[in-house]
């Protein structure tokens, strides 16, 4: 099969030429078009649903909305999680699909339910509804609307009216989530003394506005023989309006109007949440939500000019400043990727002209280098993946081209030697012969070798989950290229060199190679003689790796650095909004002391769409950096400990965490919980849980490494609760419905709307501001009675004053209440085991009540269980392969020790560079396994030649050894280099693919040394086709054939 694709494309060359040429084509638009993004978006497949319930508090959004919801969406297909948070005023409900699953038929489904859920709610607790449909990293895009004296509810009005319908427009954009300023509203704000002495009731005053409000139509009228349509239009358009609407009429028949039970106005309505920014006090903020699948740098360049062009339209002094622009960290991170993968290309290109010494054979294997990366892009575009740090960080130039190195150098070789045996140049045809049989005399070794370094990606290709979301796409990239690379060096790089190698090769080592060459035969003449001490030190350098291996620990995936900082920050339940907004101020002030920072935008409780359920006692800070050569510490970590100091100085009574946006977000999404690690402990008494949770947070906070330990705040949240006596309101004739509907009236009751072109704002019946703030008048409002009479709250109803749940949290139909721990200094692994042993030591649990780890470390736990089982199977199937390969078992078995001794190499590095393992430098151990196979396949390949021509197994693999040492230290060396810019990266992602460099860049220099030393001792013992026990140890042979296809 490899001969006929071989010598077709050396009889078709101009038409492999053009194909390439189109591939290439096609490869540069897929490259064009690729969507661009900083991490792949690991959010799992869920639906959120949102309830908005402002009369109730959390014990009532639980029973009365989010039970109801979490109950009709049981048993759905492919559901593998079920969580709620209940807080006050708002539910929300996630529901976690299969992956897989696809996102629209879960929305389907979940809407289908939905109204199941609707009917189960009682009227008026709020309507229950699905958030946008977007991702953990969807929020691309966040601005200010700032104008210098205008007030907040003017500048979200402009946001809202003018800005957001624009920026909704863009394709990509699913929704403009407004944060801060102020909700405006049509507010009749009530005095309950004229109340009473008009002998009006609340009841009164809703119901004529309600029925003061609207607009009908009377068909029409046949005039002149046409028709003349009638409609009736009462609608409410502005504050006269509403102010001239009448009540009641007195006793004396004087109408008694709107304006005459207290003051008409714009008014803000009840606000869950605010933003401040630098210190200087509250903003207006919009967030640009993106498509789930949409391509980031796109989206976001279409806002920037969408933004431009809305700059020049908006009033005079108003402008839309951005504070977050998700593009600059990508644009960081793909410049770290590429300016790694140019470095290492480079590198590859100087290691083969070095080795070659043949400058156009060089540039035959260098060409393969941009086109297998084009073949990659078309294969990434057909998937549907993502260009990213994940997905393009593990291609190394230098595996693409081993099988075309081996190729060439062997052509090199055996043109120079026919050459220099003929004492004349070569003509065309007799070089085309050679690149044949040139071609085929080590392609199909090298074709299992690369088929082998396809097939240990596969172990990825199988993880699922959040690891397989960040993983995955590595793999299939690497595939993809190896693939275009296998296709090109049967195709393009025979036809190449066919054009390009010279008629008259003069092959020259030159001193350093023959001074190797010479060196490398006394060494494995030593070696041979000492076969014993040789393996015994190998095993025992394998050994010790995997002592060291067992003190590292291990991480699930090394930190991303953002280029950007967010912290939490929590306060007592019971602060109010403007305490909270005076805190932010404060702390970023602190932070805005600091020279590396560039800007501090704090976020207290939660937006319009609430798709993070934060009450007003909790805040997200973004804390924007400036570049890291401006900045005074060496690392992020010594910056935020000096934060830390200074925050604890400047702003006495919060607790907060540091973390990073994107990280937080997805944390949070994907298992309900923004820290490393989340302690779930489920239960049903609500006081057991908090007492068990600060339990675990005093133990916790002993554990070295913990961080930012924290439990939930369940309770605490300060409440007036009124308790209708339904005895009293009996003898007064008043209707529970009258006392509830004046305890809603404290926070406003909308009555009816007013539409201002295409937007509408609510009209809201409230006291005024003097009774919401007296106790004493709030138990003296008006209730309406029987017969028009009117009694006070306080004679048919009970106030008292109490402390309840601040938040509920369920999962699974369970309540459930978190512990939060972020890990630092350590590696996650050894945090938690140590952990788990003081919390089982010292924390016992009643009947009925179990925690449950999760967070960063559940990833780790499920990506290393599904590794262990799946990598013996990948490694099977290479042996199985090397088998296939030889028809024998010794050969295959002796090729098969490089694994392992591939990993001492990679363990080694970890070590040294004080790395822990992760599944990064899993995956770099996976890459590795392939090219240590590869070279002992063309090492032993090429001893069994010998040995069919008659040498002996000792001195067939020394001939072998230093005859291959030129392609197998240049396919060692071209796949180390390619890695060593990574290794020593230290741009924006490099953390990331640091770990993956250094085991493959270790693991290489071990595994070339054992197929240059131990390999041969080994196979000298008893890997030959007979059992060499007594055989002298010879010289090298001065020539050798490569074997011919066939006959490995």
């Amino acid at each position: 099969m490899l001969q006929h694709i071989v010598q077709w494309s050396l009889r078709n060359r101009f038409l492999v030429l053009v194909l390439t040429g189109v591939v290439a084509a096609l490869g540069l638009n897929a490259a064009r078009t690729l969507p661009i993004d900083a991490v792949p978006d690991i959010t799992n497949v869920q639906v959120q649903i949102l309830t908005k319930a402002p009369a109730l508090g959390p014990l009532e959004v639980e029973r009365f909305v989010s039970v109801p919801v979490e109950r009709s969406m049981s048993g759905l297909p492919q559901v593998t999680d079920l969580r709620s948070v209940s807080k006050f005023g708002l539910s929300q409900v996630t529901v976690v699909f299969e992956d897989g699953a696809d996102i629209f038929r879960a929305r389907q489904l979940v809407a289908e339910r939905l109204q199941e859920a609707r009917d189960a709610i009682p009227e008026g607790y709020g309507t229950p509804e699905i958030a946008p449909l977007s991702t953990g990293l969807g929020e691309v895009y966040q601005f200010e609307v700032r104008g210098p004296g205008r007030s907040p509810m003017e500048l979200r009005s402009i946001l809202e009216g003018y800005i957001s319908p624009q920026l909704k427009g863009v394709p990509g954009v699913v929704e403009i989530n407004t944060f801060g300023g102020e909700l405006r509203t049509y507010q009749l704000e009530l005095d309950p003394a004229l109340l009473l002495s008009h002998h009006l009731s609340l009841r009164d005053v809703v119901e004529a506005l309600q029925h003061s409000n609207g607009s009908a139509g009377g068909a029409y009228i046949e005039r002149h023989r046409e028709q003349l349509l009638v409609r009736g239009d009462g609608l409410i358009g502005t504050l006269d309006d509403l102010g001239d609407t009448v009540i009641a009429n007195g006793d004396d028949g004087t109408p008694i109007l709107a304006r005459h039970l207290g003051r008409v106005s714009f008014a803000p309505a009840v606000r869950h949440g605010a933003v401040t920014r630098d210190g200087n006090g509250e903003i207006v903020a919009g967030v640009v939500m993106m498509m789930l699948g949409e391509n980031t740098r796109a989206v976001v360049d279409r806002v920037r000019t969408r933004v431009a062009q809305i700059q020049p339209t908006l009033p005079e002094g108003v402008t839309i400043v951005p504070f977050y622009d998700r593009t600059d960290l990508i644009r960081s991170t793909i410049s770290t990727v590429a300016r790694n993968l140019a470095e290492g290309g480079i590198l590859v290109i100087v290691v083969l002209f070095l080795f070659l010494r043949n400058l156009r054979a060089g540039l035959v294997v260098a060409s393969l280098i941009p086109l297998s990366m084009l073949v990659a892009f078309l294969g990434m575009r057909a998937t549907g993946l993502s260009g990213n740090l994940m997905s393009l960080g593990a291609i190394d130039f230098g595996l693409l081209v081993d099988g075309a190195v081996i190729i060439v150098e062997n052509a090199v070789r055996r043109m120079s030697e026919r050459s220099h045996a003929l004492g004349r140049a070569l003509t065309p045809t007799e070089r085309d012969e050679l690149v044949l049989s040139s071609s085929l005399e080590v392609r199909t070794a090298t074709a299992f070798g690369e088929l082998i370094i396809a097939i240990v990606y596969l172990p990825i290709l199988t993880l699922e989950g959040i690891e397989g979301k960040m993983f995955r796409p590595m793999a299939l990239t690497v595939v993809f290229a190896l693939a275009g690379a296998f296709v090109l060096s049967i195709t393009l790089a025979p036809v190449l060199a066919s054009l390009m190698l010279p008629l008259h090769p003069k092959e020259s080592e030159g001193r350093v190679m023959t001074a190797l060459r010479n060196g490398m035969a006394r060494a494995l003449d030593v070696v041979l003689r000492h076969r014993v001490a040789t393996v015994s030190v190998a095993i025992m350098m394998l050994a010790g790796a995997i002592g060291i291996a067992a003190t590292r620990g291990g991480e699930f995936i090394p930190e991303l650095d953002e280029g950007a900082i967010a912290l939490e920050v929590y306060r007592l339940p019971s602060t109010s909004l403007t305490e909270a907004t005076r805190q932010t101020t404060a702390l970023e002030r602190a932070l805005r002391e600091f020279p590396e920072v560039d800007t501090v935008v704090c976020k207290t409780g939660r937006s319009e769409i609430a798709m993070d359920p934060m009450g007003v006692e909790m805040t997200d800070v973004l804390v924007a950096l400036k570049p890291r050569d401006t900045w005074r510490f060496g690392t992020r970590e010594e910056l935020v400990e000096a934060m830390e100091e200074s925050l604890r100085e400047h702003v006495p009574g919060i607790v907060f965490g540091f973390s990073q946006p994107i990280k937080m977000r997805m944390n949070e999404l994907i298992a309900g919980s923004r820290a490393d690690i989340a302690l779930k402990l489920y239960g049903e008494d609500l006081e057991v849980l908090r007492e068990r949770s600060d339990a675990l947070v005093r133990v916790l906070r002993e554990v070295p490494g913990a961080q930012d330990v924290r439990a939930e705040q369940i309770t605490g949240l300060p409440m007036l609760r009124v308790h209708v006596d339904r005895q009293a309101a009996a003898r007064y004739g008043v209707r529970v419905e009258d006392v509830l509907d004046t305890v809603a009236a404290l926070g406003g009751i909308q009555v009816t709307q007013v539409y201002e072109g295409s937007l509408r704002y609510a009209v809201e019946v409230r006291f005024d501001p003097a009774t919401r703030r007296d106790l004493s008048m709030f138990e003296s409002l008006p209730v309406a009675a029987g017969r028009g009479q009117t009694v006070p709250l306080s004679q048919v109803a009970d106030l008292e004053e109490e402390t309840g749940p601040a938040q509920i949290g369920r999962e699974d139909l369970e309540r459930r209440v978190t512990v939060q721990v972020n890990v630092r200094g350590r590696d996650i692994a050894s945090f938690v085991a140590d952990a788990q042993q003081r919390v089982e030591r010292e924390v016992p649990l009643p009947p009925r009540y179990r925690l449950e780890w999760g967070g960063q470390f559940e990833h780790l736990q499920a990506a290393t269980e599904r590794l262990m089982l799946v990598i013996p199977l990948a490694l099977l199937l290479i042996f199985v392969l090397l088998y296939t390969s030889f028809g024998a078992a010794r050969p295959a078995a002796i090729i098969f020790m490089n694994v392992p001794f591939a990993v001492t190499g990679g363990i080694a590095a970890l070590a040294l560079r004080g790395m822990p393992l992760s599944i990064s430098a899993g995956v770099g151990f996976i890459a590795l396994f392939g090219v240590a196979v590869l070279n002992g396949l063309v090492l032993v390949s090429t001893a069994r030649h010998h040995e069919e021509e008659g040498a002996t197994a000792t001195e067939a693999v020394k001939r072998a050894a230093v005859e291959r040492l030129r392609p197998v230290l240049m396919t060692a060396l071209v796949a180390a280099l390619g890695f060593v810019p990574m290794a020593l990266s230290h741009g924006s992602g490099a953390e990331v693919q640091r770990p993956l460099a250094t085991v493959v860049i270790g693991g290489i220099l071990s595994s070339t040394l054992l197929t240059l030393f131990v390999l041969p001792a080994v196979y000298s013992w008893f890997g030959g086709r007979k059992h060499p026990w007594t055989e002298p140890t010879r010289g090298p042979a001065e020539t050798v054939d490569t074997p011919q296809e066939g006959q490995q």
